[in-house]
């Protein structure tokens, strides 16, 4: 099992072949469509995340002391944002969310290209990720 940084750090080294923004938006995009589909049964009000634009759920479980994570997205790119979330902390220890400081999105300008809508439904969405953390850490 990779850690969060090994993952981070690989995120940071595929952003960095692009050279702008358009190009980024367009690997988030397909990122996006890659990510497994979350069980209609998950879609509900409390997997929503408050805070986005766009409707996301995340949906969480606990297996073999990991949180396991699914996520959907009715717009395209809020579905690439979650799902790099999902692939950064999907199969890791709760104590080891909770200490990660998502790095990566700096590393990648993420945040600062992101409308404010979206970058205040990123904050939403790791907020929830941490959330999940700190339940099944409890």
């Amino acid at each position: 099992m990779k850690s969060i940084k090994e993952i981070e750090e690989e995120i940071v080294e595929e952003f960095s072949v692009f050279s702008d923004w358009m190009e980024k938006y367009e690997y988030l995009i397909e990122l996006g469509k890659s990510l497994p589909m979350i069980d209609e049964a998950d879609k509900t009000e409390v997997n929503l995340i408050n805070g986005c634009q766009s409707r996301v759920w995340l949906s969480c479980r606990m297996e073999d002391g990991c949180l396991r994570f699914k996520a959907d997205s009715d717009a395209i790119i809020t579905k690439g944002i979650i799902s790099l979330l999902v692939r950064v902390y999907d199969n890791q220890r709760p104590e080891d969310i909770l200490l990660s400081d998502a790095g990566f999105i700096a590393k990648i300008g993420l945040k600062e290209n992101l409308s404010p809508t979206r970058a205040n439904g990123l904050v939403s969405m790791l907020e929830k990720i941490k959330g999940y953390a700190a339940t099944y850490r409890a």
